[in-house]
């Protein structure tokens, strides 16, 4: 009960910092956008334009990191929304023939994109970023509903802090010479994790008792990852085996931190 309540005090705190942050970036964004429309707003209301500059953040400086923090929170707690997320974002794949007020981004936003007609008057311009970040910022807001309904499921919460106290105890088990033993648990954990985002994208395992490998297969035809990462995976498991299994060649010490290392990696990343 207590790892449940530490996990979900975690991620409340994490969200609530992002929120608040959005919601200073968004109104730096629209300052400077439109930067006397936020004074006349501050007058109408009482307050000092100068002490509202003063506490807003640079949106070009702080962007990167909110987003990557606000996308690694989202992908564990509403992954079903990482794509639209991420949309917001990045500028289109393909080549675009115009840029518009539909097809513009905050990566455009970034890079100071314009877009003029025949004339050379600008027709689309930064402040279309505007509804894109503030869609994203919703997004993140609507996270918070999720600790709130009965739907949402706790379990992965939970399965993160105990996966951090195993990988840290199987750190301290290599640390003091017991290789084999601290690559095994890291092994279990991986094979933990992919289970459960089989289970998350509706991946199914024929197999009764299956394999880090069989995970990895599954999991790649399914289309859930691409082939460096399948590649990552089963260096792993080759790992893993090496720790399980008695051959030639022992484990060594830096082998099973390899091991360690890319299972963090990867329960942190891929869901």
């Amino acid at each position: 009960m207590t790892t449940t309540i530490t996990n979900i005090a975690k991620y409340k705190g994490d969200l609530s910092k992002l929120i608040s942050e959005g919601d200073l970036l968004q109104m730096a964004m629209e300052n400077d956008c439109f930067p006397e429309q936020i004074k006349k707003l501050c007058k109408g209301a009482g307050k000092e334009y100068t002490d509202l500059i003063k506490h807003l953040p640079s949106f070009s400086s702080n962007y990167q990191s909110w987003y990557s923090e606000s996308l690694a929170l989202i992908k564990q707690l509403l992954h079903d929304r990482v794509a639209d997320f991420t949309r917001l974002y990045e500028k289109p794949k393909t080549k675009r023939k115009d840029i518009t007020h539909e097809n513009y981004t905050i990566e455009d936003y970034l890079f100071d994109q314009t877009a003029q007609d025949w004339s050379g008057q600008t027709v689309v311009g930064p402040s279309a970023a505007i509804p894109r970040f503030r869609q994203q910022l919703n997004i993140l807001k609507s996270v918070e509903k999720r600790f709130e309904s009965s739907l949402f499921d706790i379990k992965q919460l939970v399965q993160a802090d105990l996966f951090d106290t195993e990988l840290e105890s199987a750190k301290e088990l290599n640390k003091n010479g017991f290789a084999r033993g601290a690559g095994a648990i890291a092994g279990v954990v991986l094979e933990k994790h992919l289970s459960q985002i089989s289970d998350n994208h509706g991946v199914t395992i024929s197999k009764k008792a299956p394999s880090i490998s069989d995970f990895n297969e599954k999991l790649k035809q399914a289309g859930i990852y691409e082939t460096p990462i399948w590649r990552k995976i089963q260096h792993l498991s080759d790992l893993r085996n090496l720790c399980d299994h008695k051959k030639k060649k022992d484990p060594t010490e830096a082998d099973v931190n390899e091991l360690i290392g890319g299972v963090e990696t990867i329960t942190k990343t891929l869901f």
